[in-house]
């Protein structure tokens, strides 16, 4: 039987790379995740930067790990995070990791963490490096959960932001499609969603424009989709010969 509880989160926030204005996008997405019983946030508040991050922090209950810049050039909230996110994998409390960093410097402590069997969330700009991406089980892009994207919506948000054109998703959806059931039988669109994120970290519907995988899956075109009562929706490969 499935442990129903949700995965024990250590967030851990490089306040250098994420801005303190994405701070309530950021725990709401979290929530979407499980629940993050460490956070903890690293920098050096005491410039006038990192200011933003005192009014925030209270709100969300995050813990200021204080780093003063002694020497230049030299990063010591990179060393500190790295010795407190070791120290918490060591202590067997948690299910997964949060890094919230674009820098790459982190890709070794990701897949360290992987190594320990935990699952490791990355969030970070676009500008962060392939292998830091692909070390994580998952990465998400800042600006995708700072898009405001509407539910109920089913066109693109906002076409200023210009999104990836969904056609660009249907080789991804195929491939996952096909390994699911090579005889190009219904598969569920759950099931769909899981293996594009296992074949592409950063895999995220909201990157096309679109609040929901249901509807960059119908606007990507080559494939049918099936509303089932109780049983959720399911999609499959078009058959050869069937109209687009």
């Amino acid at each position: 039987m499935s442990d129903p509880r949700p995965e024990r989160l250590a967030v851990l926030i490089d306040a250098d790379n994420i801005s303190p204005k994405l701070a309530d996008e950021l725990f709401e997405e979290l929530t979407k995740i499980g629940d993050a019983m460490v956070r903890r946030i690293y920098g050096d508040f005491s410039t006038p930067n990192l200011g933003g991050w005192t009014n925030v922090m209270p709100k969300h209950a995050i813990n200021a790990h204080q780093n003063f810049a002694n020497i230049v050039g030299k990063n010591a909230t990179d060393i500190a995070l790295v010795i407190d996110a070791m120290d918490l994998l060591h202590s067997g409390r948690f299910d997964a990791f949060c890094l919230v960093s674009s820098d790459s410097d982190f890709t070794r402590l990701a897949s360290r963490i992987r190594e320990h069997g935990l699952r490791v969330y990355g969030f970070g700009e676009r500008k962060s490096a392939e292998s830091y991406r692909n070390a994580c089980h998952r990465f998400i892009y800042l600006d995708n959960i700072s898009s405001a994207i509407d539910e109920d919506q089913t066109e693109p948000s906002d076409p200023t932001k210009a999104p990836q054109p969904p056609s660009k998703a249907r080789p991804l959806i195929a491939k996952a499609i096909r390994q699911l059931d090579p005889e190009g039988g219904w598969v569920s669109l759950s099931g769909v969603g899981s293996r594009m994120q296992e074949l592409v970290t950063d895999f995220d519907y909201r990157t096309y424009g679109y609040p929901n995988l249901s509807r960059l899956v119908e606007k990507a075109g080559s494939f049918e989709i099936e509303r089932r009562d109780n049983a959720g929706t399911w999609v499959r490969i078009k058959p050869k010969g069937t109209s687009a």
